[in-house]
Formats: structure tokens, sequence, C-alpha cells
């Protein structure tokens, strides 16, 4: 220890050691002042292990107006991975989460006991340099940074160069650019069937309006398409539901002419067995020779006449039956060929969804190779509809690491590790 009083120094020379004391307590203000030690000195930054301490130890003499610099203490210390600072005289100091101004009251409180002195000694502890920050992942050249007040995720990445770049002639930007336009085509076709295979179920099921299933929930323009699919759905059971009802009003005309043909028959039946009775009458009047030939002869060309009407409209019954068989069988096949019909186009919906799906995890996966490769491609999705870059800190918070979600904008703390990613969208 150094000090620059001495009462047999000359009353002028005590003079200029006093404002030398004072213009060096001014710089110390004017440090405090700086953007650097602006942060730290704000009363919330938490020192940790790798910050740069710049500490000034003085002491104040008041028998002489005088100031002592504690020279052998006074000079810059890094904080050690225990979270200390190792002091001569002091020896180890734990300064892990502590401010700088408690840090230094630490220190003019350790060096009063240690020493006793009367006068408590003012230590002044500002942050020379901030522990660095780190990056990681989809960047250029990860690694560790520097922290600078103010630094925001956005200048970290341009510290790191940016996002990956590939080399000079390789080409995983246009791979990018044609596995983004691939998956943009199948997302298209994707949402067309989903729509369509709505459709089809609620035709199988006999619903009546088609239900949005939560996968449909992504496609972008999914309530057009299941309107368009509404339409065609309603003049389709329009359709079917007109020729149920043909074939139906068909059976019913049938059924109509069956029961007319039933009654003419019965009345027929009445009129032959009139024609019946009345010829044999005519063969008894005949046969006793009461009877007139011409006679007889009428009343057997009126019984064959009412026979072949009987059989005419049992003929015509017949036919009304048949076609009534007809009608019923034509109904049955209309409606097991609408429900085949829709089971098959189903299916095949079905499979062709399976297949897109493939085809569009296929495109995903060229995407996420192109950009593992070089996430600067991301620069071809201006709209962020495809793929997208993420960030995440991981922060230390009372002696716990935690994750924050974070964006280009989102403000830094010195110790701060930075995951950048590049994802493909999932539609």
């Amino acid at each position: 220890m150094v000090g620059i009083a001495d009462e047999a120094l000359p009353k002028k020379r005590r003079t200029q050691t006093w404002c030398k004391g004072a213009a060096l307590t001014v710089a110390a203000a004017l440090l405090f002042t700086s953007p650097l030690s602006a942060l730290a000195q704000d009363g919330h930054y938490r020192l940790g292990t790798a910050d740069k301490l710049r500490i000034r130890v003085a002491e104040w003499q008041p028998a002489d107006g005088t100031i002592r610099n504690w020279d052998v203490i006074n000079g810059d210390y890094s904080v050690g991975p225990s979270g200390t600072l190792a002091l001569p005289f002091i020896g180890q100091l734990n300064v892990a989460g502590k401010t700088a101004g408690e840090v230094g009251e630490a220190i003019g409180a350790q060096l009063q006991s240690k020493f006793a002195l009367r006068n408590l000694p003012s230590a002044s502890v500002e942050v020379a340099q901030f522990r660095p920050v780190f990056l990681t992942g989809d960047v250029q050249t990860p690694g560790e940074y520097p922290y600078a007040p103010n630094m925001t995720v956005l200048k970290a990445v341009s510290l790191a160069g940016g996002l990956r770049r590939s080399d000079a002639g390789q080409r995983f930007a246009r791979d990018f650019i044609n596995a983004r336009g691939d998956a943009a085509v199948y997302d298209d076709q994707r949402g067309r069937l989903l729509a369509r295979q709505a459709r089809l179920v609620a035709e199988v099921s006999g619903d009546q309006e088609i239900k949005k299933t939560p996968e449909m929930e992504k496609v972008v323009n999914i309530d057009a398409l299941l309107e368009s699919e509404s339409a065609l759905m309603k003049s389709r059971t329009e359709r079917y539901t007109l020729q149920l009802k043909a074939l139906k009003d068909l059976r019913e005309l049938l059924d109509a002419e069956v029961e007319s043909l039933r009654k003419k028959a019965e009345s027929q039946q009445r009129q032959l067995q009139l024609a019946n009775e009345d010829r044999e009458k005519v063969n008894r009047l005949n046969e006793q020779g009461l009877a007139l030939a011409q006679r007889r002869i009428s009343a057997e060309e009126r019984a064959a006449e009412v026979e072949a009407t009987l059989l005419d409209i049992d003929t015509n019954a017949l036919r009304a039956k048949q076609d009534i068989n007809k009608a019923i069988q034509d109904e049955i096949n209309l409606r097991n060929d609408w429900d085949a019909q829709r089971s098959k186009e189903l299916q095949d919906t079905q499979a062709e969804l399976q297949k897109l799906n493939l085809q569009l995890s296929t495109s995903r996966e060229l995407m996420s190779e192109a950009l593992a490769q070089s996430a600067e491609a991301l620069r071809f999705d201006p709209s962020g509809k495809s793929a997208s870059i993420s960030y995440v800190v991981v922060r230390e918070d009372e002696g716990k690491s935690k994750e924050i979600k974070v964006d280009e904008t989102t403000a830094l703390e010195p110790g701060d590790v930075i995951k950048v990613s590049s994802e493909v969208l999932m539609q």
C-alpha cells in the first residue's frame, strides 16, 4: 500500500496532491457515465463469470485534506469460473450475482476491517468488459463475441457473419427454390384433396353438410374449397334424389295401373259369368229345338270375346308387374351404384392424398437440407410462408438456465447464448 499524504509535506505539495486526487475522483465519475459503465451501474446488472472489472480504491484523509490511493489494489480483474475475484489483501471475493455498487461496498468494508481503518475506503467498481455472448446454429461463424450495450439479436447475428451461406459454386439456394415451388403445388393439391375427401365422407354418411376437420385449419383457402365442394355435393345429391323420385313415381304409376287392371278383370269376370250362363241357356233351348242356331252362335261369340278381353287384361297386368319389379331393381341398383361410386372415389382420394403427403414430405426434407447447408436461402422466401428463422436465447437466471423465444429486435444480456435455427413451416 502506497500513500501520497504526509503531514511533513509542504502545504503547496499537499494542495497539489489534493487536486490530483480530486481529478482522479472526477475521472472516475466520468467513467461511470460511459455507455459501458452506465449499464453496469444502473443497479440492475448482475456480475458473472468472465466479466472484466476495473477497480479503483481511494481513502479520504480528513486530517490533512488529502486522498490516499490504494495503488496495490487498483487495476483490472476478471471474474473467475467460480464467480470470485482474487484481490490483494482481501483474497477471494464472491461477486457473482452482485451489482458493481455492492462489490465496491464489500471491498471498502473488507479493507477497513483488515487494516482497522478509521475511515471507510471508497472503492469504485466498473465493468471494463462484459462477459461475451455466444452464437450457435445456422450462422456463418458460430462462437464467442464481445458484448456491447444495446446489443440486439440481429446485431449479434451480424457479428457472426449473418446466416449460414454455402460455399461458392454450390446451388443450395436453387435447390431450396425448386423444393419450395414443388411444396407450394403439393400444398394446393393437398388442400383440394382434403376438401374432396370431406365431401365424399359426407356423401357416404348421408350428411347434409361437409364437416371441417382439424387437419384443414392450416389450409389457406379451405373455406372457398369447401364451398365449391358443397355446391358439387348439392348438385349431385339433387340429381340422385330426382332419379330416385322418378323411379318411385314410375312404380306408383304401375301400381295404379295394376290396380285398375285388377278391377277391370273383376268386371270382365262378371261379364264372362253372365255370358256363360246365357250360353248354357241357349244350348239347353237348342237341344229342345226351341233356340235358333244364330242365337247360339252369338252367345258363343260373346263368351269368347269376354274371355279374350280377360286374357288381355291378365297379360297387361303381368307386364305392369314386371315393370314394377324392374323399377324396384333399378332403384336398388341406383342406390348401390351411388354408394359404390362414392366409396371408390373416397378410396381413390385417400390413396392420392397419401401419395401427395409423401411428395410433400420429400419436398420439405429437401428444403430443410438446403437450409441446413445455407440458411441464407431464406431470402428467397420473403413472405416467410414456407420457412422461417427462429431465435432462442439461453439465459442464466438465479443459477438456472432457461430458454426464451425471441426475435431480431430483442435486447441481449451479457452471457446470453443465442441459438439460431432455420425451419420449414408445416402446413
